[in-house]
């Protein structure tokens, strides 16, 4: 028997399981949100510091809303008895969806990538806030340097456990479900700038990290599933560029507007309209057509399909996937999808994915972190330190283009082992020339410094929209959360490793070729197991996976 929705499919994939329960949810975690405001704004004659307040009872009104909401929410968008159980499950046969592949892009693709984009800007402005809170901060609760650093390991932590915890949800309840849910949370730790100690701080954006780190590998894994194979490479990776582009822009521009004015703590509170505007365009957000069809939920996908313009072919299956081991059950549970990640034939393309995912972070949240304390230590101005990073991230922008393009009309395989090893060539030019050594600017500095973002720049950009191709439906949230829970790895350990080894070998010799070297095996690796997947349908591409040869 087939898994159904509780709804009628006629509504494409955009139901709720009990919208009165979600909205009423929603409503309560907004306004727990807002109740922290009287507190905050009554601290305005005092520059707007909290430190050492007492919460009030409106604040603790407002923390117990805000939990009884997600939990209405949850409960109001989540089918649980009938997505959910693995026992309901049934495996298809007959259907597939190669005819999604064939379809050309319609405004229904178009509302869903400007949705999704909003929801990427979203979740990339909450890290980036950190750069701009972490002074207020410090000043505000008395903070060393050392201390502070806690704020943005604690919220990279967070980050990294939503990663793994978010890509197994998406797989287990939906997509949609597992998006608005991350949105929910958004709203939710709205709250972080207004703890009054910064030990609440730490808890509450470690809170905040998890909800962060989920949004991005759901949303790469909805977006392959949804575009079309011709199409998906370059267009995903290019939206993917500049959504992370525009969350930056969003975050320092919060900070120019609002900062000055009311102090570094309405940062945070802006996650209150940005995860409310995702919830008011989720009737743009329709349910995976290949996850439906994954469930069992036929006419539902039909519908969905429909919207973008395809059909859905009978006579095939929905996936080849390999068959199970001698001796081994029919099937492995869903609750240890984890697990299967790291078994034949997933195992080459996980460590593949996962040592790119950390090469990356090491490059990012290591290195080039501490690219501007290194050239200060040296005895570079400041000033002149500040105006050649800042036109190399600007020169570097349009590398963004020629990654989609490469992505897309060249080859994913060889796009990412290119820019794997350019990322890698860069980190071993800082080891030679060693930029700053005799205190004065180098002439090399600004060119390594282009290189080196728009080599790591395009490893980030394709890692996930590469690693949602390569696994099959029901793990394609699972895999896609891994891979961006490697990448903020490097920026849980990148930091204190990095600052030990300065600390030992002084400058960028050692520490270049340190971060090169997983790059470099990330790119090996892929050489010798990794797939080719522009212009191939996912269904194919799982096909291909499952092959002894591979």
């Amino acid at each position: 028997m087939m898994a159904r929705s509780p709804r009628s499919a006629s509504r494409a994939g955009i139901t709720f399981h009990h919208p009165i329960s979600f909205w009423a949810g929603t409503a309560a975690i907004s306004a727990g949100v807002i109740l922290h405001l009287p507190d905050y704004l009554g601290a305005g004659a005092m520059g707007y510091h909290m430190a050492g307040m007492p919460r009030g009872g409106p604040m603790i009104l407002g923390m117990v809303l805000i939990v009884s909401g997600m939990a209405m929410a949850a409960f109001g968008l989540i089918p649980w008895r009938s997505t959910v159980d693995a026992g309901a499950v049934t495996p298809l046969t007959g259907v597939h969806v190669r005819a999604m592949d064939s379809a050309g892009l319609s405004r229904a693709h178009m509302g869903l990538l400007f949705v999704l984009g909003v929801a990427l800007i979203v979740d990339v402005m909450k890290p980036a806030t950190l750069g701009f809170v972490i002074p207020g901060m410090r000043a505000e609760y008395g903070l060393s340097r050392g201390e502070v650093v806690a704020l943005p390991i604690a919220a990279l932590a967070g980050t990294t456990l939503g990663s793994f915890l978010w890509g197994i949800l998406a797989d287990r309840v939906g997509r949609r479900a597992s998006i608005l849910l991350a949105s929910l949370m958004f709203i939710g730790t709205a709250i972080c700038g207004f703890m009054p100690s910064f030990g609440w701080n730490l808890f509450m954006c470690f809170v905040m990290g998890t909800s962060a780190g989920g949004m991005l590998p759901i949303v790469y894994a909805l977006m392959a599933e949804s575009i079309p194979a011709r199409k998906r490479g370059w267009l995903v990776v290019l939206h993917g560029g500049l959504a992370t582009v525009g969350g930056y822009l969003v975050a320092s521009g919060l900070a120019a507007l609002l900062e000055p004015h009311f102090a570094w703590r309405i940062l945070w509170f802006a996650g209150l309209p940005t995860g409310l505007l995702v919830i008011v365009l989720n009737r743009w957000i329709p349910e995976s057509p290949r996850f439906l069809l994954e469930r069992g939920r036929i006419a539902e996908a039909e519908a969905v399909m429909a919207r973008y313009g395809a059909v859905l072919e009978r006579g095939g299956p929905v996936e080849v996937l390999p068959p199970p081991a001698v001796g081994a059950p029919p099937a492995t549970p869903r609750g240890l999808r984890l697990f299967r990640l790291f078994r034949a034939p997933y195992l080459p393309q996980t460590l593949t994915v996962g040592s790119y995912g950390l090469g990356w972070g090491l490059a990012n949240w290591g290195f080039i972190t501490f690219i501007p304390s290194i050239l200060q230590e040296r005895g570079v101005p400041v000033g002149d330190a500040s105006r050649i990073l800042f036109l190399s991230a600007v020169l570097a922008i349009p590398g963004t283009l020629l990654v989609s393009w490469l992505y897309g009309m060249w080859s994913t395989k060889k796009s990412m082992i290119a820019f794997a090893l350019v990322t890698a060539l860069s980190l071993v030019g800082f080891a030679v020339v060693d930029p700053g050594a005799s205190g004065q600017e180098s002439l090399w500095l600004g060119p390594l410094m282009v290189i080196l973002l728009i080599g790591s720049g395009g490893v980030i950009s394709m890692l996930s929209p590469y690693t949602a191709e390569v696994y099959p439906t029901d793990l394609r949230g699972t895999g896609s959360g891994f891979a961006a829970g490697s990448s903020k790895v490097g920026g849980v350990f990148g930091p204190p490793l990095m600052a030990a080894v300065v600390a030992a070998v002084p400058g960028f010799g050692v520490l270049g070729l340190l971060v090169a070297a997983p790059l470099v095996a990330s790119a090996v690796m892929l050489a010798v197991k990794g797939l080719e997947t522009r212009d191939v349908g996912l269904e194919e591409v799982t096909r291909r996976n499952a092959l002894p040869s591979t």
